[in-house]
């Protein structure tokens, strides 16, 4: 869900420390101070605007309502299904990042150019940030067209477009670090704005996880998909 957003947020933003805060560079510092702004910037924007993310799942659900209610009813629960349920989450995870899009491009415009003296903190910033733009890209499925295959082929063959969407959703590489590295980057006057973006993200997995499960049982329903 676009939840995970917000995890990889804040464990972007401090990061991957050093052994010794001292050790630290000025640019360690400055990255460090700069991408946790962003990150509360970001997950402060994510939380606020909350409802916004609920309406486009709602959207989704009441797409599908029109074009295919209960098209899956009576489907016998498969293995074969669950890559359809997969499916439904995937969907569920493109409305959720296009409706936080320019939250999340505003982040990446920050984070994009920082640089640490540790390349591995480095190149795992530029692995989430390839992966937050490709899950912004992520199209919808065409999930009353894939049930409807599925159903055609005697519940025996998942489409092949299924098949797709679910690798390249899997393959979308967001990473997240141990939240134990957190980090002697973070600097005394940051500490307080540490716990903020911590308090925000336990806001935000709470609200993340509701509204996902929700409104995937909510999509499969419609759909007439078990779980």
């Amino acid at each position: 869900m676009p939840g995970r957003l917000a995890i990889l947020l804040i464990v972007l933003a401090v990061g991957l420390a050093p052994a010794d805060a001292r050790a630290a560079s000025r640019e360690d510092v400055s990255s460090t101070h700069t991408a946790l702004v962003a990150a509360y910037t970001a997950l402060h924007a994510i939380v606020s605007t909350w409802p916004t993310v609920e309406a486009s799942l709602h959207r989704v659900d009441q797409r599908f309502a029109a074009e295919c209610p209960g098209v899956g009813s009576g489907s016998p629960q498969s293995e074969s299904e669950q890559r359809l349920s997969y499916e439904v989450a995937g969907a569920l995870f493109a409305a959720g990042y296009h409706a936080d899009a320019k939250i999340a491009q505003a982040f990446i415009r920050t984070v994009s150019p920082l640089r640490w003296s540790n390349p591995a903190l480095t190149r795992r910033a530029h692995r989430f940030i390839r992966g937050l733009r490709e899950m912004i890209a992520l199209q919808p499925p065409d999930l009353c067209g894939d049930v409807r295959s599925w159903i055609a082929s005697g519940y025996t063959t998942i489409p092949a477009s299924t098949l797709q969407f679910d690798q390249h959703v899997e393959a979308i590489e967001v990473a997240v670090p141990s939240p134990r590295l957190l980090a002697a980057y973070v600097q005394p006057a940051d500490r307080g704005l540490l716990a903020r973006v911590e308090h925000l993200l336990y806001r935000f997995e709470g609200l993340e996880f509701a509204t996902g499960q929700d409104y995937w049982i909510k999509v499969l329903e419609t759909l007439g998909l078990n779980e």
